[in-house]
């Protein structure tokens, strides 16, 4: 057998045309039609450099500015956890000539924003300066200059706002930008200067959202009240009705359709994903509503389970049950499906949840296209407002939710689902029953608006939404059997005793005359 070896020319050779096909590759990093979406006019685009990692553009054999990605510069996660990948691009004079997204994994961008309105959002950045102060919507602030926001995006394209100005001031100052000597060059020290004054997004985002936590934080503490007094409301069912009535209101305009804080199962998937992966408090803490909700009904599955958050502060959960009331006084009849049919419902939420799951493990992309069986987005987030197959999807559930109390929570959720996971962690059992609940009593069973009392009187506490429907019966003298057989039994003696009092005052003989 004979063995070829290489010689030192051809070992040469070899390493040359290796090199050589790094440098192609290096100079390809950026498509040239890409670039000219963020460069218009440009001709040619040079290698990467390595510090920063950003590739010279060229018009007309001149050097005309760079084109980076964010994320090679800088990495701030986004809502799903991970950051968004943009294409900006940087002329000499240290302005943004264009940007473009290439890659994220945001919900709101996936299945939602349409490319109309996350287009006319970057193009505000045409033009812009890397010292110009930006900000997303709110109140004016001294110094800054106000960009029109994205509606049911705000968290996300604050966080885009942040990467596109931290990467586009490293790099102006990497490169020495402005070069171009007629125009007026800001200051070196000024983007150092707002680099070293910029506050993370998370805590941009909790001084901006001051007074709706304010807000927050008092309906989160009337409902630990609510539920701590619980046996003392159900002694006053007409009180309890409208207290349950307006927070069901107040969650339904305030926490949904204003502040849109609805949560979704894309938060569940996002938070196991972050706990595989890279976990980092940031993603997290980016959306002030969202993460002190998320505390709270962490907290709350612990003490009461599930029924929390879906009998109380789901928005999407809210306005199915203000439209079953409606439905109600409107005398719309309403139907039951039989127990049998009732039951096996139940289990599809589960399997969506685990379907949603395995998703997940594949791509988060996917899994979020796939969450859209949730209709939180449209009806909550975007307010009804999107293509008219999720808007009609969404209403279809409202409606069957005049029919069919909770449609959509009982047999379908699978947020819903995955809290009763959880739910089964929690410590006490604080919804009291009889021995007589469900042998032979079936009052609380009939009445319960998610029909999760049992034949038997037991509570499925994974299916109750804690609407305290059964307390109000347990505490009722007129209608929970025991408690009206010892009211009869008090009435009778206390009859037995008037009868008793009139025939001894009868027989008692008159008072002698003086």
């Amino acid at each position: 057998m004979t063995v070829r070896r290489h010689t030192p020319a051809a070992a040469l050779l070899l390493i040359t045309l290796l090199w050589a096909a790094s440098v192609a590759a290096a100079a390809d990093a950026f498509d040239l039609q890409q670039v000219q979406r963020v460069f218009p006019g440009a001709d040619s685009v040079g290698p990467m450099l390595e510090q920063p990692p950003a590739a010279p553009v060229y018009r007309d054999g001149a050097l005309a500015g760079y084109v980076f990605v964010t994320t090679d510069v800088v990495r701030i996660p986004a809502y799903s956890g991970k950051p968004i990948d943009t294409l900006v691009g940087l002329d000499l004079q240290a302005r943004i000539s264009g940007l473009t997204i290439i890659a994220h994994e945001e919900p709101i961008l996936v299945v939602g924003i349409s490319d109309q309105d996350l287009q006319r959002f970057v193009d505000q950045y045409r033009g812009r300066g890397v010292s110009d102060r930006l900000k997303i919507g709110g109140a004016p602030r001294e110094g800054y200059q106000t960009l029109d926001g994205i509606s049911g995006a705000t968290i996300t394209v604050m966080v885009l706002n942040a990467s596109i100005g931290r990467a586009a001031r490293q790099v102006a100052e990497a490169l020495d930008l402005p070069r171009d000597a007629s125009e007026p060059p800001p200051a070196p020290s000024t983007a150092k200067a707002i680099a070293a004054e910029e506050e993370p997004v998370w805590v941009q985002a909790w001084k901006e959202n001051t007074v709706h936590i304010a807000v927050l934080g008092i309906g989160l503490f009337v409902l630990m009240a609510i539920l701590f007094t619980q046996d003392w409301l159900a002694r006053h069912p007409t009180l309890l009705l409208y207290v349950r009535t307006g927070y069901l209101v107040f969650t339904l305009f305030f926490i949904g359709w204003y502040t849109l804080a609805q949560l979704s199962i894309v938060n569940v998937m996002t938070f196991v994903q972050s706990l595989i992966h890279d976990f980092s408090w940031e993603s997290f803490l980016i959306d002030p509503m969202v993460f002190i909700l998320w505390s709270f009904v962490a907290m709350t599955l612990l003490l009461w389970g599930r029924g929390v958050y879906c009998g109380w502060l789901c928005p999407f959960g809210a306005l199915q049950e203000l439209g079953f009331r409606i439905a109600k006084r409107l005398r719309i009849p309403s139907y039951e499906f039989p127990d049998v049919v009732h039951e096996r419902l139940w289990a599809l939420k589960y399997i969506i949840l685990l379907v949603l799951f395995g998703l997940s493990l594949h791509s988060l992309t996917a899994m979020e296209k796939a969450a859209e069986v949730e209709p939180f987005k449209t009806a909550i987030t975007l307010r009804f407002m999107r293509e008219w197959q999720f808007v009609l999807y969404a209403g279809a559930l409202v409606v069957i939710s005049l029919f069919v109390r909770k449609f959509f929570c009982r047999y379908l959720c699978p947020l819903g689902a995955a809290l009763a996971v959880g739910g089964r962690f929690r410590i006490f059992d604080w919804l009291r029953r009889r021995k007589e609940c469900g042998r032979p009593c079936q009052i609380c069973a009939e009445e319960c608006e998610v029909r999760c009392i049992t034949p038997t009187g037991e509570i499925n506490m994974n299916e109750c939404h804690y609407c305290l429907d059964c307390q109000v019966t347990y505490y009722n003298a007129y209608k929970c059997p025991p408690l009206v057989e010892k009211r009869k039994r008090r009435e009778k003696a206390s009859l037995g005793r008037q009868a008793a009092r009139s025939v001894e005052v009868a027989l008692k003989p008159p008072p002698r005359p003086r």
